[in-house]
């Protein structure tokens, strides 16, 4: 998983996201510099724009399909990719709700912060 590195509200929620998927997901950000070399095919504004999933087999993955992928490395957290492919509408308002908040993070790690604190 990849994502942006100087954002305080999506690093918060990458902790947590780690917690649920162990060792299973690698998190980098996309400021790392082996990132241009290790994904050279990837334009670095699309890294800018959301976080990316990358399966083993190089299968690339943005925005809230790729929370939801990298979720479902735990059995325990699959409920929400299947929501997403299965569901008849989900996959397009995850996505939209997903933009929003990217759009709106300064506002979101606020809240993020008033409900769940600093940790």
């Amino acid at each position: 998983m990849i994502f942006d590195g100087d954002c305080r509200f999506c690093a918060f929620w990458i902790r947590r996201w780690q917690r649920a998927t162990g060792e299973a997901v690698e998190y980098i950000p996309f400021q790392d510099p082996k990132i241009a070399s290790q994904f050279p095919e990837l334009p670095p504004d699309r890294f800018e724009r959301s976080v990316q999933f990358i399966e083993p087999d190089g299968a690339v993955y943005s925005g809230a399909e790729a929370v939801f992928r990298s979720r479902a490395v735990n059995p325990r957290h699959q409920f929400g990719l299947r929501l997403y492919r299965k569901f008849p509408g989900f996959a397009p308002l995850a996505e939209w709700a997903y933009r929003f908040v990217a759009n709106h993070r300064t506002g979101f790690s606020a809240l993020t912060r008033f409900l769940f604190g600093n940790a």
